[in-house]
C-alpha cells in the first residue's frame, strides 16, 4: 500500500536542522529594529539560518547558541564550505539577540 503522508514527512523532517534555542529571540529582536527576517533554517546543506533585509540590503545570519560551549558553536564543515562558495550577501555568525542587533547596526 501507499505510505501515509505523515510517514513521508517524518522521513523528510529528519533532514531539517532544529533551529538553535535562541533563534526565536534573535528574530524578534531584529524585527523590532525594523528588519525583515526570513527563516531559512529548514533549507539545510549548510545554508545559514536567517535571511535578513535591512536598510535596502540583505545579509545572512548563522545562529549559534552562545550558551553552548565553544566547540558546540563551531561551524560544521557543510556550513564552512557553504560560506566559502557563497558569492552573494555576507554571512554573519550571531550568538544572541544583543549580538544580532549590534551586527545589524553595522550594516551601512
Amino acid at each position: 500500500g501507499m505510505s501515509s503522508p505523515r510517514g513521508r514527512f517524518a522521513r523528510f523532517a529528519k533532514v531539517r536542522r532544529k533551529p538553535d534555542a535562541n533563534q526565536g529571540d534573535i528574530e524578534k529582536a531584529l524585527r523590532r529594529c525594523g528588519a525583515s527576517v526570513l527563516d531559512l533554517s529548514g533549507v539545510g546543506g549548510g545554508c545559514p539560518d536567517l535571511l535578513v533585509g535591512f536598510r535596502r540590503q540583505f545579509v545572512l545570519f548563522e545562529v549559534k547558541d552562545g550558551d553552548k560551549c565553544p566547540s558546540k558553536q563551531k561551524l560544521p564543515d557543510a556550513q564552512v564550505s557553504w560560506h566559502k562558495q557563497w558569492a552573494g550577501f555576507p554571512v554573519f555568525v550571531v550568538t544572541s539577540a544583543a549580538h544580532a542587533v549590534v551586527t545589524l547596526g553595522q550594516i551601512e
